[in-house]
């Protein structure tokens, strides 16, 4: 960062200026509109806003004068005591605006009154005064401690949930929803419109649940069984005989859900492999990530995992990605026969090559920060269509997968829904520590895969 230096009240004489210009960027934008408290609570609309709509000029010119004064004239120690400014216009992203402030008064107690404008192309968007109370000693320091802010590159959940709007419900069993977050979860989906929940469970606990919370059951239907394992049972069945299109995960274990999903003569298997998608939406990613399997498949070989490939480029083309980019992780880019990922890595992008895998392009083996990185890519000279733009990351085993999941979740900042797939309805996986966003998300991946299969 550039060193900021001040300049004292005794230092600044009237008429002292300075100006600076800048365009406007979509970060920019949603930081500001973010300070501004213009966003949802969810912070559904950021990204199009960022894209579509004008920003008031207010906000805008109002942070700009603040960081001139704060940081340039006087800078660093300057409190601003009282501004008088009045807006007229509208900027936006890609706007080129010059903000400049003046000193035009002194008084007393280090006091300064300062002239600010803040001109596009030429015209004032921002006028006016702000009274400041300047410092009496010399500041210099290069790094201003200011809070830390990641801003999504794009709002990757936001354009889900748009997408299902208009979309009718899609009738979801609810499995063995016993506990506050597996009710409510699925009663705020059903608001938003996203699914019809079917309860399944013990009605008593159901019940008694949902007077503990307030929440309102009438118009849910509730299916009772007697504990869990019937639950999943009950469930399963209803959408082999097509009563429901979806399976919800509720307070039962996965294990016990999958145990009833899994068997061929009455679970709802297909010839496809049963595999499982984290959707991503990473702050620092300009684009969504799936990244498979994560949760049910715990070391596949190329067979399998040719299969967890192809649900995923399905899911992503459900998802509005015509051509998903498919990296195929290992530790290292090179084929190494002594690591059996690398090798698993090279049959699958013959198989694609060959027809046996169609939809995405797909490329491997591929370190991780060559996969999501273009610039660690350059640096390694990875030529690759795939390479730092991935869109799908196909993790090696279950715990490569589950741990990069887990640590963009939890170290970045991710927001994640999961999906199981290669079933005869899709299957949301929830977890006790998912926030109602990432319930949401699940709800409408789920609804978008559920309607795409009617097609």
């Amino acid at each position: 960062m550039p060193t900021f230096t001040n300049r004292t009240y005794d230092e600044i004489e009237v008429g002292a200026t300075i100006s600076v210009s800048r365009r406007l960027s979509r970060t920019d934008v949603e930081s500001l509109a973010f300070v501004s408290g213009d966003v949802d609570p969810f912070h559904l609309e950021a990204e199009e806003a960022a894209r579509e709509e004008p920003l008031a000029e207010g906000v805008a010119g109002e942070a700009l004068v603040s960081a001139l004064l704060h940081r340039r004239l006087p800078g660093p120690g300057t409190r601003i005591l009282a501004q008088d400014l009045r807006f007229s216009g509208q900027l936006g992203v890609g706007d080129e605006i010059t903000g400049s402030v003046t000193a035009k008064e002194k008084r007393a107690g280090n006091v300064i009154v300062f002239d600010c404008h803040v001109r596009k192309n030429g015209a004032d968007v921002v006028r006016g005064s702000a009274t400041v109370e300047a410092p009496s000693k010399r500041l210099s320091y290069a790094d201003i401690a200011t809070p830390e802010m990641i801003l999504r590159h794009n709002d990757a959940f936001a354009r889900l949930l748009r997408r299902c709007q208009g979309m009718p419900p899609v009738v979801c069993a609810i499995v063995h929803p016993c506990d506050r977050d597996s009710l409510l979860g699925p009663l705020e989906a059903a608001k938003r419109g996203l699914i019809t929940p079917v309860l399944v469970g013990p009605e008593a606990k159901i019940r008694a649940v949902a007077e503990a919370e307030g929440a309102d059951l009438s118009g849910c239907r509730i299916v009772s069984t007697e504990h869990s394992h019937e639950s999943a049972q009950k469930a399963v069945a209803m959408a082999r005989a097509g009563e429901v299109e979806a399976l919800m995960k509720g307070s039962l274990h996965t294990d016990e859900l999958m145990a009833a999903v899994v068997p061929s003569a009455t679970g709802l298997r297909t010839a496809r492999r049963i595999s499982h998608v984290f959707v991503l939406d990473v702050p620092s990613y300009p684009r969504m990530l799936l990244i498979t399997d994560a949760a049910v498949n715990i070391a596949p070989d190329a067979r399998t995992k040719a299969d967890i490939v192809q649900n995923a480029i399905e899911l992503a083309q459900v998802l509005g990605i015509e051509q998903p980019r498919v990296a195929i992780l290992a530790a290292v880019e090179t084929v190494n026969p002594d690591m059996q990922s690398t090798v698993d890595a090279a049959i699958l992008c013959k198989m694609a090559d060959r027809g046996q895998i169609t939809g995405g392009l797909l490329d491997g083996p591929l370190a991780f920060d060559n996969a999501i990185s273009e610039e660690a890519a350059r640096t390694k000279k990875i030529v690759s269509p795939v390479a730092g733009k991935a869109d799908i990351l196909l993790a090696p085993d279950l715990e490569a997968g589950n741990m990069i999941a887990k640590q963009l979740q939890y170290l970045a900042g991710a927001d994640s829904a999961g999906i199981v797939l290669g079933t005869r309805v899709p299957i949301v996986l929830t977890s006790r520590a998912d926030s109602v966003r990432t319930r949401l998300a699940s709800a409408a991946v789920m609804a978008l895969v559920a309607h795409a299969r009617k097609k």
